[in-house]
């Protein structure tokens, strides 16, 4: 984007769906750190401590009368999230584990799809300010920041990847390494020594598939959500009256269903781990 000049629409939708990264020394690094998205690694770390300070602050402030709103609130959500958990995990002791894992993820997960309900160019704005200021880039909109970290595939991916190993683990402590290596070579169809290349490959297939779909998911929701954003967000720079009305009516319509979405997503998210997890418990 020329600096000076105001964006056109394509090149306002797509700075807006650009991530911060550093380029220019990746060649004489190395790791080529250009391909980190900087942006998303800093709100998921940030949201991923404001999270687990939420949490703590609810233990900490916890009593055993009358609870005020915040600590009614927490409580809610542990007996969702517990209730949930025995529904799908049949082993208490690996329910004391993953429930409050189960926890955290839907808290944070919700946290880093509510920066979608923040108004587009508000944080990209005033981190191109303060980056221009400092002399990292010629102007403010050349600036890069996009702020809701489960719109960018690396985020969600990482994180199914991280359930994909949680089941691993659980696989071998429950069935132990010999019983589920048995399990691998004799589900789905039988125990038969022609079978075990297929069903060996069917199970690669099972991971493989479950732990793409749970990231895409997350991922294709957000993504979505935060275009519409961006596109709503055109109508206001339309300088008539009938657009920034449509701006400010859509958004608003959109933001309040949107945050449906980004609840709903949270948990569907936390449901599937759950899943996930209590089929690592299950033998064949």
């Amino acid at each position: 984007m020329a600096s000076g000049q105001l964006p056109t629409s394509s090149e306002y939708v797509v700075h807006h769906l650009t991530n911060l990264n550093q380029t220019g020394h990746a060649q004489k690094e190395i790791i080529d750190w250009s391909l980190i998205n900087l942006d998303s690694v800093f709100w998921s770390f940030g949201l991923g401590i404001l999270t687990v300070y939420i949490l703590w602050r609810a233990a900490k402030t916890a009593t055993s009368g009358r609870p005020g709103r915040f600590q009614a609130a927490v409580e809610i959500l542990v007996e969702m999230v517990a209730d949930q958990a025995k529904g799908v995990i049949a082993s208490a002791e690996s329910r004391k584990f993953v429930a409050p894992l189960a926890l955290t993820v839907f808290i944070w997960i919700f946290l880093l799809n509510f920066m979608d309900l923040i108004p587009v160019d508000l944080i990209p704005y005033l981190w191109g300010l303060g980056a221009s200021s400092l002399g990292f880039v010629a102007s403010p909109m050349d600036a890069y920041m996009r702020v809701v970290p489960t719109a960018d595939v690396n985020v969600p991916l990482g994180m199914s990847i991280g359930v994909l190993l949680l089941c691993l683990y659980y696989n071998v402590k429950i069935k132990g390494l010999g019983g589920w290596a048995h399990e691998l070579f004799s589900a789905p169809f039988g125990n038969h020594f022609l079978l075990w290349p297929v069903n060996f490959l069917m199970q690669l297939i099972e991971f493989f598939a479950k732990t793409v779909s749970h990231g895409l998911r997350l991922f294709g929701n957000m993504f979505a959500g935060e275009l519409l954003f961006v596109l709503i967000a055109l109508l206001g720079g339309t300088a008539t009256v009938l657009g920034f009305f449509g701006h400010l009516l859509a958004g608003t319509a959109w933001a309040l269903f949107h945050i449906l979405i980004i609840t709903l997503q949270a948990f569907i998210f936390m449901m599937l781990t759950l899943v996930y997890v209590g089929q690592a418990h299950d033998h064949h």
